[in-house]
């Protein structure tokens, strides 16, 4: 069993996709478990992860400030804190925090990408 505070997991900056003042925490890793990766993102305001795609589902959960989804095509949606997404594989996607406030949320992949 595993129980933390999430401020007690190391914190680090994103880079990939184009990100800024973005910063992950991995809560359960590829190593620890066997199914899910659960991993928490902060996006500060005006900061961003850029549009991208994968060949695996995420489902996030936005726990704090609302964060505007993006995709390839310039398409946008507003998520609002105590919302969920899901993104399906190969979806090109991105986040915008063009609120005042950090953004944060969870994301959980699955281990086994497809």
């Amino acid at each position: 069993m595993k129980h933390f505070h999430y401020s007690e997991i190391d914190e680090k900056k994103v880079d990939a996709f184009g990100s800024t003042e973005t910063t992950i925490r991995v809560f359960i890793s590829e190593e620890e478990a066997p199914n899910f990766i659960m991993r928490r993102f902060e996006i500060k305001p005006l900061g961003q992860i850029g549009v991208h795609s994968h060949d695996w589902e995420h489902e996030i959960f936005i726990l704090n400030g609302n964060v505007v989804l993006i995709n390839d095509k310039g398409d946008r949606e507003l998520v609002n804190s105590g919302e969920f997404v899901f993104i399906p594989p190969n979806e090109s996607h991105g986040y915008i925090n063009e609120g005042n406030e950090t953004v944060a949320f969870i994301c959980m992949i699955p281990k086994k990408k497809i």
